[in-house]
């Protein structure tokens, strides 16, 4: 089964792999609406339950005002319907449909969990991105996450970084960071 969310990721990036690139900004750099912070990046994290994990990302999404306590159920009712898990160990989950009530701007979070998070059917996640995205934003962002994460080495390189700096510049220089 990874090998299908493989391709499904690889697709992703191919299809994003045009879009403008960002220069990496510097941590000084990081704007109060940035989409991605630098507290955001949380690395070394004791793995945990993939509902935890999602919680997680849900509370730090909501603590840092990119939106509202419902969309932290939302997002646990996306998983419900079908996996946010999509392959290289990546999971990220956000909320769909009405949740779209409760963004009030674009942002995402990083989770690390060197251990990794078990999201069933021997799929294990080290990187649980958690996004929630107004209008189209958050297919951007998915493009870019793609494009970081279609590379299994890049990827198991990524769960083992231990300086959440450095996976933040590695976002930026992405242009996830906008």
């Amino acid at each position: 089964m990874a090998s299908i969310f493989g391709g499904k990721l690889k697709k992703i990036g191919n299809a994003f792999s045009g879009k403008d690139q960002v220069e990496s900004a510097g941590v000084e750099e990081v704007k109060e609406n940035s989409v991605l912070l630098t507290q955001n990046v949380i690395t070394g994290l004791s793995s945990e339950g993939k509902w935890d994990a999602i919680k997680r990302a849900g509370e730090l999404l909501m603590n840092s005002g990119y939106v509202e306590e419902g969309y932290i159920p939302a997002m646990a009712e996306r998983e419900e319907l079908i996996t946010t898990y999509i392959g290289n160990h990546l999971a990220i989950p956000h909320g769909i449909g009405e949740a779209a009530g409760f963004i009030k701007e674009t942002g995402i979070v990083v989770l690390q969990y060197p251990e990794g998070v078990d999201f069933g059917e021997g799929n294990v996640a080290y990187i649980v991105i958690g996004i929630a995205g107004k209008g189209d934003e958050h297919m951007t962002i998915l493009g870019s996450i793609a494009g970081i994460f279609q590379d299994a080495e890049k990827a198991k390189e990524i769960a083992t970084i231990e300086d959440a700096e450095e996976i933040y510049n590695l976002f930026t220089n992405v242009g996830v960071l906008k």
